[in-house]
């Protein structure tokens, strides 16, 4: 999906001047690459207790300590990609898998074992139809905030409940809803056509809800997801529309049936060694970590973003964004906000390795007014071969 900056977790890598193992074998041309990364991360949380997912809290933000140190994954996990293109008659064909692990876990013993395999899909298409997908890849809603977060190559908000055995959130449930892996069939509208427009739909296999601090209430049923993006794209500028919507069904009783919906809209421009990035999210049931883990609850997320080039291989960058619940609602566990500033240096020591410290602070706000803060710091590195 070109304007959700193709391969998911694999879409910085071309920034970062990597290349894959490329070999020919028949008809097919097959590359081989991935990711390695790891940060020495160090928190310490203070404040109020703050109910629901409160990502700058001592249970989520400091895995239930006061202070901690994680050697571990940032956002984006160890990754291994292979795909294959070919021509075949008037088509382009393209098949990928990636295979995801974590770095750290709780244990120097037991067997890391865990796989994510978050993409298996194929494509076909031209220049003239566009290109369809079918499989399993991430969400167009939110992809291309996630994917642009300076953070992303980096820990952003550092919560140790999930970079112990996962990754770190970025601005995750603190500035845009998480972009998701779903199975679908999606289509790319040719942009040769459109004139710099581009038209990304896809029809997304329904979940249900995963609201990590209580039980599941709500299944999914016949109806399948929906989400689309318009964007546009020219001279360093690029403007994005997206949306989704799901209908949830309740599980438990006194539960309601409800449908999710959301919108989204942003813009970045870069203009030389400078970059900004705005990036907002609305709507109901669209959740902190994944689809309507807070039910039936209204919010919005804001997310913003500058970066500068002062020199060839240095970045720097600040980012900020909040989401905030605007019902007090039962999922929400009295949860109003999450909002993290993250300031970063990001330098590449090679084209294929980039080291990266970064500094900031978590605070999640209840509707009580009680208030909890995790300052977190990480310095580390990741590859891209």
């Amino acid at each position: 999906m070109k304007t959700v900056v193709m391969l998911g977790a694999l879409a910085i890598a071309a920034t970062q001047g990597a290349r894959a193992a490329d070999f020919k074998a028949g008809d097919w041309n097959v590359s081989l690459g991935g990711i390695v990364n790891a940060y020495y991360t160090q928190v310490s949380c203070s404040g109020d207790a703050v109910g629901g997912l409160a990502l700058g809290g001592k249970a989520v933000g400091c895995g239930g300590e006061k202070d901690r140190t994680t050697i571990g994954n940032g956002l984006l996990p160890n990754g291994l990609v292979t795909s294959a293109t070919s021509r075949q008659g008037d088509y382009d064909v393209k098949a990928l898998i990636g295979i995801y692990n974590a770095t750290a876990t709780d244990s120097a013993i037991a067997v890391n074992s865990g796989v994510d395999v978050r993409q298996a899909y194929f494509t076909f298409g031209n220049d003239r139809m566009g290109t369809v997908k079918l499989g399993r890849d991430n969400g167009i809603f939110g992809a291309t905030a996630i994917f642009a977060d300076m953070t992303l190559i980096g820990t952003g908000a550092p919560v140790q409940a999930t970079q112990r055995g996962r990754v770190t959130l970025g601005h995750i449930g603190a500035g845009y809803s998480y972009v998701g892996y779903y199975g679908q069939i999606a289509y790319s509208a040719p942009k040769s056509s459109l004139g710099g427009f581009g038209l990304d739909a896809a029809l997304v296999s329904p979940v249900a809800d995963t609201p990590i601090v209580a039980a599941p209430v709500y299944t999914a049923k016949t109806s399948p997801q929906f989400q689309a993006q318009v964007s546009y794209a020219a001279d360093g500028f690029k403007t994005w529309l997206g949306a989704k919507s799901q209908k949830f069904s309740a599980t438990a009783p006194g539960v309601r049936d409800f449908t999710m919906a959301g919108v989204e809209a942003g813009a970045s421009y870069q203009a030389g060694a400078l970059g900004v990035l705005a990036n907002f999210q609305g709507g109901r049931g669209l959740g902190i970590l994944s689809d309507a883990d807070q039910g039936d609850t209204r919010s919005k997320a804001y997310f913003v973003q500058a970066t500068y080039k002062p020199a060839d291989k240095v970045k720097l960058g600040l980012s900020y964004g909040i989401s905030r619940n605007d019902d007090d609602t039962a999922g929400t566990f009295g949860l109003k906000s999450n909002a993290n500033l993250t300031g970063g240096v990001y330098w590449s020591l090679t084209s294929a390795i980039t080291l990266v410290g970064e500094v900031g602070q978590t605070r999640s706000k209840a509707f009580t007014g009680a208030e909890a803060r995790m300052n977190g710091a990480s310095l580390g590195g990741i590859i891209f071969f």
